[in-house]
This record gives C-alpha cells, sequence and structure tokens, in this order.
C-alpha cells in the first residue's frame, strides 16, 4: 500500500497536479501524521479534490462520484443512521438487491466496509468521493444536526423529551452538550449559507426553521424530530441570550457574541409567545457586513453627489425606504467614511446594529424614559460635530433633529416612506413646518435591495415584452437588448441569485425643489420636477443594473412600486 501511495503520487507529479518539491514536502508531512498522502496535498493546499481524486480513482481502479451530480432516493438514505454516515464520513447512494453503493474518502479502508456490512446487513461497494462533497451531500440529504437529534432520541429516550415541563429540567436538558452542538449547527449553517436571519417557528405539528438569504426566506432541512426539541432548543437560544427561560407568556429581546474561525457574530434574539410554543427570531450581525461607499452599489454619479454631501458641515441627509432595505447599512459607510480623528460623532440607534470604533453610539431605552427626542437634547450638550438619528417617527423627534441641523451640525436619519419625494409629505404630515424642511434638508435618499445574478448560472435570455413594459423601459432600449438571468446551481442554491446590491434614487435639495416645498406641491409633482432635473428613480437605476447584467427585470418589479417613472 506504501509503495501504491507513492505511485499516486508520481502520478500527480507527471500530469503537472504537483510539483517535485511538493511531494517531498508532502511525504515528509504524511509520515509525521499517518495521513493517506492524497488527504495530505489537500490539507497542505497543494491541489484540489477536484484534480487528485480522478486520478486516485484511475489507480484504485475505484469509481469516483459527483455527488452534486447525483440525486439519491430518501429510502436508501433511511437504511443508513445519520449518525452513522457522519462518523465515518460516508453517502450511501444506492441499493440494488443486496448491495449498497457507498461513497467513502478512502474506499481502501477495509475496516470501515467491514463495519457497514455488521451494522446494515448488505454488501458493500465502495466508490471515492471528496470529503467536501460527501459532508455537504450528509447535510442535503440528512438535514442539519440529524446526527445529533438521533443521538439525544438513543440516549435519552424520545419520550424523555416531549414532556418536559419543570424549568429544572429545561435548563438541566439545554445545557447539555447535545442540545447546544445541535443549535450550534443551525447557527453555523446559517452563517455559512450567507443567511441574516434565522426564523424558529412552532406549529401544531410542525417546528419549522427557515433562513432570509438574500431578502428572502427559505426552509431549513432539518430532521423532522427536531418538533420534538422545540422546547429545548428555544430554552437553549434563551440561556444563550441570557433571557429568563421560565417566562413564556411575554415578548424577550437579547443578544449573543459567538465566534466562527476569526470571525466575531454579534446575534440579535426575539422572542414570541404563540399557541404552540414560543417562536424565536435570530438576527446574525458581524463586522464583515460593513461596506464602504464604494460596495454599495452606487452609479458613479450618485457616489459623487454622497461623497459631496457628507462632507457638508451642516444640514441634514435623509435615507428613506422600508425596514430590510439596507439604510443602516448605507448611513454606517458614511459615518464610516467622515469618522476622523478630529470629528465627534455620536449615533442615537434602536437597536445599535454594528460598533462603530470611534463613535460614541447610544441605545435608547423608551422605558426608562431614554427616547430620541430625549437623547437627541442629550447628545447636544456632548459637543458632537455629526449625529446620526436611527430613526425620524414622531414630530418632537423630527422637530429636534431639523432644529439640531439648523444650528450647524451635520444630521443622518431615516424615514419610512416608498420614495425619496414621499418624505416630504411624510415630515409634513408630521407637523414639521415647510419652512424648517427646505432650509434643513440637503437630500432624501430612496433605495432598496435587489439580488444579484450568480455568476456561475447566469445565462442569456430573451426578456418577457409585458416585463419590460411594466418596468417602463423604453420602445428605443428594447431592440438587441443582452439581458442575463440565473438558471440556478449548487452554489446559489438553485435560486439564480448570490449576493444584494442597492439600487438609489437621489432627490437633492435645489432652490426649485425648496420653493414647491415652502408651496405645499404633492410629491408626485415634487417626484416629476426632480425627474425633469435629472434624477433618476428607483427603477431607472434598477434598469441601468439590469443592463449591466447585475440583475433581472422581475428582481426591480419585485422591490419597486408600479408609479416609480415619472410620467
Amino acid at each position: 500500500m506504501a509503495q501504491e501511495r507513492v505511485l499516486i503520487g508520481q502520478l500527480l507529479v507527471e500530469r503537472g497536479i504537483i510539483t517535485d518539491d511538493e511531494m517531498v514536502i508532502a511525504l515528509r508531512e504524511q509520515k509525521k501524521t499517518g495521513d493517506f498522502l492524497c488527504t495530505t496535498l489537500l490539507k497542505l493546499g497543494f491541489a484540489t479534490e477536484e484534480e487528485v481524486l480522478p486520478v486516485l480513482a484511475k489507480q484504485l481502479k475505484i469509481e469516483y462520484v459527483k455527488l452534486k451530480d447525483l440525486n439519491i432516493d430518501h429510502k436508501v438514505i433511511s437504511r443508513v443512521p445519520a449518525k452513522f454516515a457522519s462518523y465515518y464520513k460516508l453517502m450511501p447512494l444506492k441499493i440494488q438487491g443486496g448491495l449498497l453503493t457507498v461513497a467513502l474518502t478512502d474506499p481502501t479502508n477495509i475496516h470501515v466496509i467491514d463495519d457497514v456490512k455488521l451494522l446494515l446487513g448488505l454488501d458493500v461497494k465502495p466508490v471515492l468521493a471528496g470529503e467536501k462533497d460527501i459532508l455537504e451531500a450528509i447535510r442535503k440529504y440528512y438535514g442539519v444536526g440529524a446526527e445529533t437529534i438521533e443521538k439525544i432520541i438513543d440516549e435519552k429516550g424520545l419520550k424523555q423529551q416531549k414532556v418536559l415541563s419543570v424549568t429544572e429540567d429545561i435548563e438541566k436538558l439545554t445545557t447539555d452538550a447535545t442540545i447546544g452542538k445541535f443549535v450550534n449547527q443551525i447557527l453555523l449553517e446559517a452563517y455559512r449559507d450567507r443567511a441574516t436571519d434565522i426564523h424558529i417557528e412552532p406549529y401544531e405539528k410542525e417546528l419549522r426553521v427557515r433562513y432570509r438569504i438574500d431578502g428572502v426566506l427559505y426552509d431549513a432541512k432539518l430532521p423532522a424530530e427536531i418538533r420534538h426539541f422545540e422546547s429545548a432548543i428555544i430554552s437553549r437560544v434563551k440561556i444563550m441570550a441570557n433571557l429568563n427561560i421560565a417566562e413564556k407568556r411575554l415578548p424577550q429581546d437579547g443578544r449573543i457574541k459567538v465566534r466562527v474561525g476569526t470571525q466575531d457574530l454579534d446575534l440579535r434574539v426575539s422572542i414570541l409567545p404563540t399557541p404552540f410554543g414560543e417562536s424565536a427570531v435570530i438576527r446574525i450581525l458581524s463586522s464583515s457586513m460593513l461596506y464602504s461607499l464604494e460596495d454599495l452599489g452606487l452609479s458613479t454619479t450618485d457616489l459623487n453627489i454622497l461623497d459631496a454631501l457628507i462632507k457638508k458641515p451642516h444640514g441634514i441627509i435623509f435615507v428613506t425606504g422600508p425596514t430590510g432595505s439596507g439604510k443602516t447599512t448605507t448611513l454606517y459607510a458614511c459615518l464610516t467614511k467622515i469618522n476622523k480623528v478630529d470629528r465627534k460623532i455620536i449615533t442615537i440607534e434602536d437597536p445599535i446594529e454594528y460598533q462603530l470604533s470611534g463613535i460614541t453610539q447610544i441605545q435608547i431605552h423608551p422605558q426608562i424614559g431614554l427616547t430620541f427626542a430625549q437623547g437627541l437634547r442629550s447628545m447636544l450638550r456632548h459637543d458632537p460635530d455629526i449625529m446620526m438619528v436611527g430613526e425620524v417617527r414622531d414630530f418632537e423627534t423630527a422637530e429636534i433633529t431639523i432644529r439640531v441641523a439648523l444650528t450647524g451640525h451635520l444630521v443622518f436619519s431615516t424615514l419610512h416612506t416608498n420614495d425619496a419625494a414621499s418624505a416630504v409629505t411624510r415630515l409634513l404630515d408630521m407637523g414639521i413646518e415647510p419652512y424648517l424642511i427646505s432650509s434643513s434638508v440637503e437630500c432624501f435618499i430612496a433605495q432598496r435591495l435587489v439580488r444579484l445574478l450568480c455568476p456561475k448560472c447566469k445565462t442569456p435570455f430573451k426578456p418577457n415584452a409585458e416585463i419590460l413594459k411594466e418596468l417602463g423601459v423604453p420602445d428605443s432600449e428594447v431592440s438587441n437588448l443582452q439581458l442575463f438571468e440565473g438558471k440556478g446551481c449548487e452554489a446559489c442554491k438553485f435560486t439564480g441569485y448570490k449576493g444584494r446590491t442597492g439600487i438609489y434614487e437621489f432627490l437633492v435639495m435645489n432652490d426649485a425643489i425648496r420653493d414647491m416645498v415652502l408651496a405645499h406641491e404633492p410629491a408626485n409633482k415634487i417626484k416629476n420636477k426632480a425627474v425633469s432635473m435629472g434624477m433618476k428613480t428607483l427603477r431607472y437605476d434598477g434598469w441601468d443594473k439590469v443592463k449591466k447584467g447585475l440583475t433581472t427585470p422581475a428582481e426591480v418589479i419585485r422591490v419597486t412600486s408600479q408609479e416609480e417613472l415619472a410620467e
């Protein structure tokens, strides 16, 4: 066998996959660890599984399979326990008669093959597959944490898990390593899938777990047996967030700090009581989610406008849009850009989304009297240069924010409106005088997030004429269009999309717009005037990104309202 392994190494050298020097280093390392030579080469990063495994399979005269290309019958999966597949790092592929075809990372390991034969009572045909592929297949077909759930059932019995009403028992159970491990597996899987939120939702006959990825919710692949552990899972989350596990009638909010590799994550936990148990939503935040202005998807024109706005000594910049449209991310990018040692920046937020170094951040607490309005008054006595108000929700906050800007401060804030022009109407409806708006506000920025096409599976397509008409595309642009759509692949979880970017609408206040505000003109007339003076609407900016092959017309329509393009 040792001679065979050296031959495999020589074959890899002959094919130019590794060099002679890398071969020497790998053999030296392999003597220390006792690992298979191919495993050592992969660990050292000298080659990839796709390069090494076909050569290895040919040398061993064993079939090499790519699990991503296979569709495995669930009847086959049910014959092999999840804990067994996870322990041996194997994946069952098919059963014909009494013969089980199973994918292994090392098909020459006689001990593993004998164990499979003994435990399952089947003859075994081993084939070769990559370790990464096998682990991904286990997660895909068995569900995240399936082996943990099986272990809990085996060790403690299902009945014991189902009848748990005493707080002490729940606390004892949820501090057990197995339940803790299962919750950690859910968190880790969500993070690896780029999820921003985890929804744990109890219903009468099931416990549903969903991940929000690129703004859309997807069911997480989990074993059905987790419904028996709803109380234990929620209690474990509560303990991690330092919440009261005995309180099941009231909503609770908390935070969890965890680390994945070198990445620190801040998890925001919200618990709500429902008729079938407690529902939990966990928001995943990390410093890697902080973006610079250049990474937000702004066009060159909009980037230049924003760069000029944030350098102004005073005034208000409002970012508008619905919840989850990236307003806070945009504001943080602005603050990060202007965060210099000679400036005092203070924010008041609910909640504080990210910790920003060099910036004083305040969390509001309405129950003890620390509201946005009260915090703003106190912030003024703290000698700030720049302030950020998380959200303008009422007349008092709006009036103080505007007066702060009029006294020589640069202020950033958000409003919930459909477009930039509607923000003027919202402030007027709150009771703010038109002259205060026209003299303090520098710009209203409306924004949305659209999903980006997956670069691995995007292909050209002919768009539907009705979709283009709904998007408001001029007839002059319809001919010779080269647009793209995502077919769906393993990399994007067959959605066709991977990642998000922003689309924007900049309503910069000038003399003409200020005169219209003072005259109480409605939002649609203000918008029409701004468009006639060069403002790009959300749909126009979205269409620009469609033409660049970044997203699809359907995606832009999904996040924008129909009346975007002014008549």
